[in-house]
C-alpha cells in the first residue's frame, strides 16, 4: 500500500514538472513569498514611517518604489501588504477547507434525509450575497484583523462542501469502505482514515483556486473600507489608495497591483497544473 502511494505521488510530481507554466508559477510564488517575508526588513523605512518632506517622490535610489501622499515608503508598504494579503488568503482558505471538507464528508457519508437537509442549507447560504454576509459579520463582531480570516473563510466553504460531498458519495460505495465497515471500524475512523486520504487530490486543487478568490474578496472589502485598517496595509488597501491618486502618482497603483496580479495568475496556473497532475483521467490522456 505504501509503495503504491509513493508511486502515485511520484507520477503526479513528474506530470507537474512537465507543466512549464505550473513550475514557473511555483518559482514565482516562492519569490513573492520571499520578498513579502524579508522585504520589510531589507527596507530602511518602516511601513508606517512618515516623511512629509518627501511626499509623492517617484521611484529612485532612496525609495525603490517611491513614496505616497504621507511620505511613506511604498516598497516597505507593498512587501508588508503582501504578508497581510497572503496571510488572509492562506488562513481564510484553511478555515474554509476545514469547514467545507468536514461538512461535505458528513453529508455524503450519512446520505438520505440528512444529506438532503444539509445540502438545502448550503443552497440557502449560496443564495445570500457573499460580500453582504461578510460585511454583516464584521459589523456585528467589529473590524478585527483576525476576524477577517474567519469572516472570509466562513463564506468560501460552500463549493468545497459540494465537491467533497460528491466525491464521498462515490467513495463510500468502494470496496475498501465496505471492508472497513465489515471490520467494525467506527464512522469517524472510516471518514478520516479511509475516505479523507482519497479526497486529498480534489482538496489540494480547489485550495489553490480558493486562495486567489479569497484575496480578491479581501481586496473588494478594502475598496469598501472594511479591510485592514491604517496604518496597516494589504495589497487591496494599497490598490485602493493608488487608484485614488493614480493621476498624481501612478506608481502607488502599479507596484501593489503588479504583485497582486502576478500572485493571482500564478495561483491559477498552479491550480490548473495540479488538476492535470492529480486527476486520474488526465493521467490517462
Amino acid at each position: 500500500m505504501t509503495q503504491q502511494s509513493s508511486s502515485l505521488g511520484r507520477d503526479a510530481w513528474l506530470r507537474l514538472r512537465a507543466n512549464r507554466m505550473a513550475m514557473l508559477s511555483i518559482y514565482l510564488l516562492l519569490g513573492i513569498f520571499l520578498i513579502s517575508l524579508v522585504g520589510p526588513w531589507l527596507s530602511s523605512y518602516s511601513y508606517e514611517q512618515q516623511d512629509l518632506d518627501h511626499i509623492f517622490q517617484s521611484p529612485g535610489k532612496n525609495h525603490l518604489f517611491g513614496t505616497d501622499n504621507l511620505g511613506r515608503d511604498v516598497f516597505a508598504r507593498t512587501t508588508y501588504g503582501g504578508r497581510i494579503s497572503l496571510a488572509v488568503g492562506l488562513l481564510a482558505t484553511l478555515v474554509s477547507l476545514v469547514i467545507g471538507v468536514t461538512y461535505g464528508m458528513l453529508s455524503g457519508y450519512l446520505g438520505g434525509r440528512m444529506d438532503a437537509w444539509m445540502m438545502r442549507a448550503v443552497d440557502v447560504l449560496y443564495s445570500l450575497p457573499f460580500i453582504i454576509f461578510v460585511i454583516l459579520l464584521m459589523v456585528l463582531f467589529g473590524r478585527n484583523f483576525l476576524l477577517l480570516f474567519l469572516a472570509i473563510g466562513a463564506v468560501e466553504w460552500l463549493t468545497m462542501a459540494r465537491i467533497t460531498r460528491a466525491q464521498t458519495l462515490n467513495l463510500k460505495k468502494a470496496e475498501f469502505v465496505e471492508a472497513a465497515r465489515a471490520l467494525g471500524y467506527s464512522h469517524s475512523r472510516i471518514l478520516f482514515r479511509h475516505l479523507l486520504p482519497n479526497l486529498i487530490g480534489p482538496i489540494i486543487i480547489y485550495a489553490t483556486l480558493t486562495v486567489p478568490a479569497v484575496m480578491l474578496l479581501e481586496a473588494v472589502l478594502s475598496f469598501l473600507g472594511l479591510g485592514v485598517q491604517a496604518p496597516m496595509s494589504s495589497w487591496g488597501s494599497l490598490i485602493k489608495e493608488g487608484a485614488e491618486k493614480m493621476d498624481a502618482a501612478p506608481w502607488l497603483l502599479f507596484f501593489p497591483g503588479s504583485f497582486f496580479c502576478l500572485t493571482l495568475f500564478a495561483l491559477n496556473f498552479l491550480g490548473d497544473g495540479l488538476r492535470d497532475a492529480l486527476d486520474p483521467k488526465s493521467s490517462k490522456d
